[in-house]
């Protein structure tokens, strides 16, 4: 993994490692921050992620059937 400053300094060489398919991890202040990585292999990952990702309205169909349960706390008093 390399340091944000190493990054910086080397971005020509952190670019050509992933164009040749090597991710690079970027961390910033000693935690992981970003991967670098080309821009056929974001497309492809995009496009994998959207194909298996369903509709809203799929996602809300599956949904329980029926009353969910509700909390049964009475509301408190207020002065006003």
């Amino acid at each position: 993994m390399l340091t944000l400053q190493d990054a910086k300094n080397r971005f020509s060489a952190v670019v050509e490692a992933a164009l040749s398919g090597r991710p690079q991890e970027v961390s910033r202040r000693g935690k992981p921050a970003v991967v670098v990585v080309s821009a056929e292999e974001y497309h492809r990952l995009v496009e994998a992620a959207q194909s298996s990702r369903g509709s809203f309205a799929a996602h809300l169909m599956t949904f329980p059937d029926g009353d969910l349960p509700r909390a049964g706390a009475a509301p408190r008093d207020v002065a006003f």
